[in-house]
């Protein structure tokens, strides 16, 4: 298993590495254009004999190393934060109470066991209020499920933000509006703890630093213990996450537009503990080789739109067929049925029980477009097919992936003042 974790974090730094390469030489070959601009000038201004000194030679290197192109935004931001003369406060008003939205998440998405996710347009809310006696309600998927005490992960995100602004944490009131189904691999536990974070950092009104840093991304997925879910539930779209040996980064990875998310997700709790127990304590190396290809193929298939590649990406030897053969033999029989009905792929999401099916062909307003130009209602009834053959209860669900992550969408006081609205 640590050799596939390496390998994959091996590939996602090459990926980086190249993007840093490509912009050194684009930065390289403005300098030698504006080397050259400066001997045409010397030699139209001056004599036929005329060289440029070795003074202005090392000025002209200087400037052109000191200059940002318009891609390098991180570069940008530091010179600006640098520059600056008064530096805000990172201990702002606290508030009263706040209001959080954060989306679903789908993991792994095949090959990508625990450095790839999904951010889905399925919403929960989280308003946290202050009180005079520590409260959890609610309302919506797994209302009576989630636990109502100090270890649900609202809770110790809002502990982990309050401990990075050094403040003691008040006694808070909790309500959640659940619209992510609880412990069923679309990320639940993520969506609390990033909601517990942000929700406990705009109360204590402390800001963290995002730029070169992802401060917010540490203390998440450090309570996670990986990035997968966490960093689509923060940023949205889908995010390749690693550790680079100092700290969690990630980087998006573009969804092919008209991409419609199909999913079956059964009426049984899924386990994160149970389907991390069946899995090997050692991976052979073929089947991390088979990994690693696999989500290269399947980060490339994403960022060209290549969709016919994409079930080719999402096949999987690491996770998939132990959790398969032991917790969930309806998944292959499943993934079959919505490959053949049309599907461009389908998964396990997360550690399950919901199979994720992607299909493409969505334009514009779903509701307002032949069915016969999408797939989405084939692979859907394939699906729900095969459930009913293995006496697998459950409900499907047709959504999107969404490029939004979390949000404040109330607080109180307002964040807004005078000439300016938030």
């Amino acid at each position: 298993m640590t050799a596939v974790g390496a390998a994959l974090g091996g590939a996602a730094i090459s990926f980086a590495a190249f993007k840093y390469m490509a912009q050194k030489q684009e930065l390289a070959e403005h300098r030698e254009a504006l080397l050259a601009e400066n001997r045409a000038s010397l030699m139209t201004h001056g004599s036929l004999t005329t060289r440029p000194s070795m003074q202005a030679m090392e000025g002209i290197m200087q400037r052109s190393e000191s200059m940002i192109l318009p891609h390098n935004h991180e570069a940008k931001m530091r010179r600006r934060i640098a520059a600056r003369v008064a530096v805000e406060e990172d201990n702002i008003t606290p508030r009263r109470s706040v209001t959080v939205r954060v989306p679903a998440t789908s993991a792994n998405m095949g090959p990508g066991y625990d450095c790839l996710g999904m951010a889905v347009d399925l919403w929960s809310e989280v308003t946290v209020t202050r009180s005079d006696t520590f409260e959890i309600t609610a309302e919506g998927d797994g209302a009576e499920e989630i636990p109502k005490d100090e270890s649900n992960f609202l809770v110790v995100g809002l502990k982990a933000a309050y401990e990075t602004a050094g403040k003691p944490v008040p006694t808070l009131k909790y309500h959640v509006v659940s619209r992510i189904p609880y412990a069923r691999g679309l990320g639940s536990s993520s969506a609390a703890i990033v909601a517990g974070i942000i929700a406990g950092l705009v109360l204590a009104g402390h800001r963290l630093p995002c730029w070169g840093s992802e401060a917010l991304l540490q203390i998440a997925a450090n309570i996670e213990g990986h990035p997968d879910n966490v960093a689509p539930a923060i940023y949205g779209s889908i995010q390749l996450g690693i550790h680079n040996g100092s700290r969690w980064f990630t980087e998006h990875v573009p969804c092919p537009s008209g991409m419609q998310l199909v999913m079956f997700i059964p009426d049984v709790v899924g386990k994160t503990s149970d389907a991390r127990g069946v899995l090997k304590e050692n991976v052979p190396r073929d089947e991390a080789a088979f990994n690693v290809g696999r989500v290269a193929m399947l980060v490339h298939s994403l960022c060209t739109g290549n969709l016919d590649n994409l079930k080719y990406g999402v096949q999987d030897k690491m996770h998939q067929p132990q959790r398969g053969e032991k917790l969930y033999p309806y998944l292959y029989p499943m993934i079959e049925a919505a490959e053949s009905a049309g599907a461009c792929c389908a998964y396990l999401s997360g550690a399950g029980p919901t199979v994720m099916a992607m299909t493409s062909g969505a334009s514009g307003d779903i509701f307002t477009q032949r069915e016969k130009e999408r797939t989405d209602q084939a692979v859907a009834r394939a699906m729900i097919q095969t459930a009913e053959v293995f006496g697998i209860k459950g409900k499907l669900l047709i959504t999107t992936a969404v490029n939004e992550g979390a949000r404040v969408v109330k607080v109180d006081p307002p964040f807004s003042s005078d000439g300016i609205t938030y």
